[in-house]
């Protein structure tokens, strides 16, 4: 008799998103070679991560990796509600670099996403900086169906395309001296005008995660959503998906990431000690300091749920915490 193990997700009611397409070959016309310890892969022209990110000359008409997507769906994350209307998900959004309010996607819309780069460096054994189509290349994407909660206490439902963050870990060889992997946004205030409006805020933004968290099997990182490259406000090209994390921690338009002995500290983290602190794992429990978290309202509707903890994926997560219930866990 065959005794199948089911996870989590499998006991969920899946709701359909993105229609599911033929998988596109996904390989290179030439392969790429693995991360060179100091060589720079194919695209890159020698600058950093932010310099890549200033974005000299147009806007290309199109994006040059939309050939790629829509990707194969991985059916085994699924959902336990409707994804949430695109017109929803890509008008209401936080991107304190273009702004405070949550109408951004117009500001954030001036963000060039071509030249972009992404600087992989610290403890590991072969650091690189990468260009993004070629680091969207390298490794094969895919799509999964993911809650996403805001600190804010609103919801919502996400088809997001893209890679585990373990398989750029496993290409880039962290040392075993590591203990996190921080992550950093680009700073540009002449394109992002809320960097140059709050000059004041701790740009650019910053997160963070134990090599746990990172290597953990939900760690994803984001290229595209519902099926096709993420549009700018998304954290295009290139930004985290945490789902059982408040939203914050899935930092966008990502330029670095670096592997360090060092817990580092996050934005929100500087900017307000008070009320957000390094974990940040959904707690309907632990109420943020200026409001409850108990219940959240769900995107494009009048619906308020009860919170899940760990926004319902503790049986994946809850046993990376274990043995800290004296650290600030959850704000």
């Amino acid at each position: 008799m065959l005794i199948r193990n089911r996870k989590p997700w499998d006991q969920l009611r899946e709701s359909a998103a993105t229609p599911e397409a033929v998988y596109l070959d996904r390989r290179r016309l030439m392969k790429l070679a693995g991360f060179g310890a100091v060589a720079l892969i194919a695209g890159c022209d020698g600058r950093d991560g932010e310099a890549r990110a200033e974005g000299e000359g147009a806007k290309p008409a199109a994006d040059p990796s939309a050939r790629f997507y829509p990707a194969k769906r991985n059916e085994a994350y699924a959902l336990d509600r409707p994804v949430t209307d695109e017109q929803w998900a890509s008008t209401y959004n936080n991107f304190y670099e273009f702004g405070t309010h949550k109408q951004i996607w117009a500001n954030a819309d001036k963000l060039p996403l071509r030249p972009w780069s992404v600087v992989i460096d610290g403890m590991v054994a072969k650091p690189a900086t990468i260009a993004i189509d070629d680091l969207i290349g390298r490794f094969a994407l895919e799509e999964r169906l993911y809650r996403h909660r805001c600190v804010e206490a609103w919801s919502m439902a996400v088809p997001w395309t893209g890679f585990p963050l373990r398989a750029l870990m496993d290409a880039v060889e962290p040392l075993s001296s590591a203990k996190y992997v921080r992550f950093e946004t680009f700073n540009d205030p002449r394109i992002a005008s809320g960097q140059r409006q709050n000059s004041f805020y701790p740009w650019p933004y910053v997160e963070g995660l134990t090599m746990a968290e990172a290597a953990n099997d939900l760690a994803f990182l984001v290229t595209g959503v519902y099926g096709k490259p993420a549009a700018p406000q998304f954290g295009a090209p290139l930004r985290l998906a945490l789902p059982w994390k408040y939203g914050f921690k899935s930092i966008k338009s990502i330029v670095r990431i670096t592997f360090t002995d060092r817990q580092p500290e996050n934005f929100w983290q500087t900017l307000g000690p008070d009320e957000y602190g390094f974990w940040a794992n959904v707690n309907p429990q632990v109420p943020h300091p200026r409001w409850s978290q108990a219940y959240e309202r769900v995107l494009g509707t009048d619906e308020r749920r009860p919170t899940l903890l760990f926004n319902g994926y503790g049986e994946l997560v809850a046993d990376l915490y274990k043995g800290l219930e004296r650290e600030a866990l959850y704000m």
